[in-house]
């Protein structure tokens, strides 16, 4: 359990907290939960704005839960391949098609593939493609993953890959013998204690659940309580690029676990393993599963070249600096009802800065 130390976060982080309200008022997203840990304590938990731009909706206030998109990445997916490298279970230059034979094909390139390539985003698959457009089923989306063409020759260039990540997530489903949210549920979510983190979130949560996006194409309807993106949605909410929902306090409890300060997940080495940037290919931003900060950054100006993040499509993002003992996450849902803003783009760089600056 981090210890808390936020009576004074209203003066201490008054113009981080102005950056993100006049984020509001330019209609980068409705409302924003955010938590800073420094030093292994908790100096910010904040709720800022509304569920949606409606006065009248909710107030978004630290215990909010945040459709993650694609922070799953790092929080469930590289953690559980964290821990099952730790057991042996999982060896970062075992082929893929070692695990899943399915992926092999006419290419003889697949056979190349990794687990380690998949976590730097090296493997070659390709970034994104609209499986749901052409199947109904989890079963369908798989068998479609698993026969999609390279894109490139595996570890070749680096190219982020939800693709790499969906069949990473069904990997590790082979490897523990047991659905990707029942193993993140016990030996990750429950293990940290982080009691507002799931897969497929409960109905009874979803009073503290903003809607993400008001679906005129795909699913015709508001999307309330169930995962944004629409792969995942087809994958019924558990797959290894997206799908998990967390309060800003849970994801800055699993990033001091991150920062070595709480509760233990795996050793050291392995943190600095998985968080320390790839070598190869040349120029890549990317370590295991981890982005690590190349200019200009969204985790802004300060944060050291040993720091390591992610971010979520929905408007969500988690960034560490071990140099500093900091963490920032800041969670919000700025594509309701639709993604055509990118104003958070600005917002978010000039929020982690404001949020240096006030430690110094």
């Amino acid at each position: 359990m981090l210890s808390e130390d936020f009576a004074s976060q209203d003066e201490r982080f008054s113009r981080a907290f102005q950056v993100l309200a006049a984020g509001i008022d330019q209609k980068a997203f409705p409302g924003a939960s955010l938590a800073i840990t420094h030093n292994g304590r908790l100096v910010a938990l904040k709720g800022i704005g509304r569920f949606t731009y409606d006065q009248n909706s909710s107030p978004v206030t630290a215990e909010t839960v945040y459709d993650l998109a694609s922070i799953t990445k790092v929080v469930a997916t590289t953690a559980a391949c964290m821990v099952l490298y730790e057991r042996g279970i999982l060896q970062l230059e075992q082929r893929l098609v070692d695990v899943l034979p399915e992926f092999s094909g006419h290419d003889p390139r697949r056979q190349n593939v990794t687990f380690r390539m998949l976590l730097a985003h090296s493997s070659g698959l390709p970034a994104y493609v609209r499986l749901f457009e052409r199947v109904r089923t989890r079963e369908d989306l798989i068998h479609e993953a698993l026969r999609l063409p390279l894109a490139a020759a595996p570890g070749s260039r680096e190219e982020y890959s939800d693709i790499g990540f969906i069949l990473l997530g069904i990997a590790l489903e082979r490897l523990t013998k047991q659905p990707l949210d029942r193993f993140c549920q016990a030996e990750i979510f429950s293990w940290l204690g982080l009691e507002r983190t799931a897969f497929r979130p409960p109905w009874e949560w979803n009073p503290m659940i903003p809607p993400t996006v008001d679906d005129r194409t795909f699913r015709h309807r508001i999307v309330h309580g169930e995962v944004h993106d629409e792969n995942a949605c087809v994958m019924s909410g558990i797959a290894g690029h997206a799908g998990v929902f967390a309060t800003a306090r849970d994801v800055a409890s699993f990033a001091d676990c991150m920062l070595e300060l709480g509760h233990q997940l795996v050793q050291p080495g392995t943190i600095q393993l998985f968080t320390r940037r790839e070598s190869w290919p040349p120029g890549t931003s990317r370590a295991l599963g981890w982005d690590t900060p190349s200019p200009p950054s969204q985790s802004g100006r300060y944060f050291s070249p040993s720091s390591f993040g992610h971010l979520g499509y929905t408007g969500t993002s988690l960034w560490i600096d071990p140099h500093r003992q900091l963490s920032v996450t800041l969670l919000t849902n700025r594509v309701w009802p639709d993604c055509a803003s990118q104003k958070i783009k600005q917002i978010r760089p000039a929020f982690h800065d404001a949020v240096v600056e006030a430690l110094k």
